[in-house]
């Protein structure tokens, strides 16, 4: 036996699956507004597409749940099975499988205890990834010419962090990058404030810094995507997030942490106080060394003018001998006439005792001959040394520094140390210098100086 129906239903009156599903859909969107719904995560996926899939359930329920990309990008921490999350969602249907889900709008950990671990958990995974070895980070440099800020224009961080430089180090450019430190949007705008730093490339090193507050507060800062962006950033990164005691996933990951916005300032910048310092010590050391520079040379001179005789000792050593052999030759020309003398006394005698007039006569005449010869031979012996003299004189002209006084050159030294002027780089403008001439020499002073290229 078979039931029929009733009466026939009429064929606008029939629903495929779709259209059941549909409906079902916008009735269930349209009838509860977005809520608060707590619960522990569980088969946790997240495929190539970016988004989110998971179950969430209690001790006795599970529904399923959907975050897509855009809404996940913006998680201050890596959801994972196990954890305990709060999430503010949309009640819906997944139309294909009518199966009943949540589409999630916004997740966080369950709790300030939660909010730790997922800090602690966040902290061990980027850690295994090596995003905070210390062979990656960059050096800070300590003489910054051009410092970046990344912080709120208004907080107390940026006044602290700009006192600390104009006191320290007024020379250095800052550049400020304003950006939220707190709340829902900070995590972004830092990162794009991050990136255009790093784009521009206008700064040496840049100050990442917020002050104090609870984990709440300074959540922003332990964000994945923010530990990336400053890990591939290409300048120096230094943060100075809340007070000593203050750990973010930023600190770990950045070039250098510093414990607060105002050490992270001293940490960029030298005290112009000990600078001055340190560049006064070094001119003294550096007036030191020049003065004993000029003593070395100043004593090499001294040793040089005592190996190199001067040219008028030299003419003097000659005239010198030259006196010397002429007093040899007189007394030589004496002693011949005395000898000749003696030699004629003894003739004569010897006339005298044979008388014989003609050979006396012939003795006389030859005795003539003899000093006439004599005379010549002194005057030609004189003659040749004066020669020898007068060459000799000639070669220490040519080689003396008088003779190339006269050819028109000039000896110039500074009036005040003595020193010899070779190079126009020796003097300076104002400078008194002396130039001697062949004959006399004139006082001056240095207007302008001009080098060869």
């Amino acid at each position: 036996m078979t039931n029929s129906p009733e009466q026939t239903p009429t064929r606008a009156e029939i629903y495929n699956v779709t259209r059941l599903n549909r409906e079902v859909r916008a009735v269930l969107e349209g009838s509860f507004p977005p809520m608060w719904v707590e619960g522990e995560i569980s088969n946790f996926a997240q495929p190539a597409s970016g988004h989110i899939y998971f179950t969430l359930k209690d001790e006795y329920s599970q529904v399923r749940c959907a975050m897509f990309r855009n809404r996940n990008q913006r998680l201050k921490f890596a959801p994972d099975n196990g954890m305990l999350v709060m999430v503010r969602a949309n009640v819906s249907l997944y139309e294909n499988r009518g199966e009943f889900q949540l589409i999630i709008e916004h997740m966080e950990p369950a709790g300030a205890g939660a909010l730790q671990r997922a800090f602690e958990e966040l902290k061990q995974h980027l850690h295994k990834e090596g995003l905070f070895d210390e062979k990656l980070k960059k050096p800070v440099p300590h003489m910054a010419r051009h410092i970046g800020i990344i912080t709120s224009p208004t907080g107390a961080a940026i006044h602290d962090i700009l006192n600390i430089l104009n006191r320290r180090y007024p020379a250095a450019e800052v550049i400020i990058y304003p950006t939220a430190v707190q709340g829902d949007k900070a995590t972004d705008e830092i990162i794009h404030m991050l990136k255009l730093a790093d784009q521009r490339d206008e700064c040496d090193v840049l100050i990442l810094a917020r002050g104090g507050g609870s984990l709440e507060d300074l959540w922003c800062f332990n964000n994945e995507k923010l530990a990336r962006t400053i890990h591939d950033c290409k300048l120096p990164i230094v943060t100075g997030i809340g007070h000593e005691i203050d750990y973010t996933i930023a600190d770990f990951v950045s070039d250098s942490r510093a414990p607060t916005p105002s050490a992270a300032a001293e940490l960029v910048s030298p005290d112009q106080r000990q600078l001055r310092s340190e560049i006064e010590q070094y001119r003294k050391k550096l007036g030191q060394r020049i003065q004993q520079f000029i003593r070395e040379q100043q004593k090499h001179i001294l040793y040089l003018e005592q190996c190199i005789p001067h040219p008028s000792r030299t003419i003097q050593m000659i005239s010198q001998q030259l006196d010397h052999s002429i007093m040899q030759l007189q007394n030589a020309l004496a002693s011949s006439l005395d000898k000749r003398a003696k030699l004629v006394a003894e003739l004569k005698f010897r006339l005298a005792s044979y008388n014989p007039v003609h050979q006396l006569k012939m003795n006389l005449a030859h005795c003539d001959e003899l000093k006439k010869r004599l005379s010549r031979s002194w005057k030609q012996i004189f003659e040749q040394q004066q020669l020898a003299l007068s060459s000799l004189s000639r070669a220490l002209n040519t080689v003396s520094p008088l003779s190339t006084l006269k050819r028109g050159y000039s000896i110039v030294n500074r009036i005040e140390d003595g020193a010899i002027i070779r190079t126009a780089g020796d003097v300076k403008a104002g400078d008194r210098i002396n130039t001697r001439f062949s004959s006399g020499h004139i006082h001056s002073k240095v207007e302008k100086i001009y080098k060869d290229d």
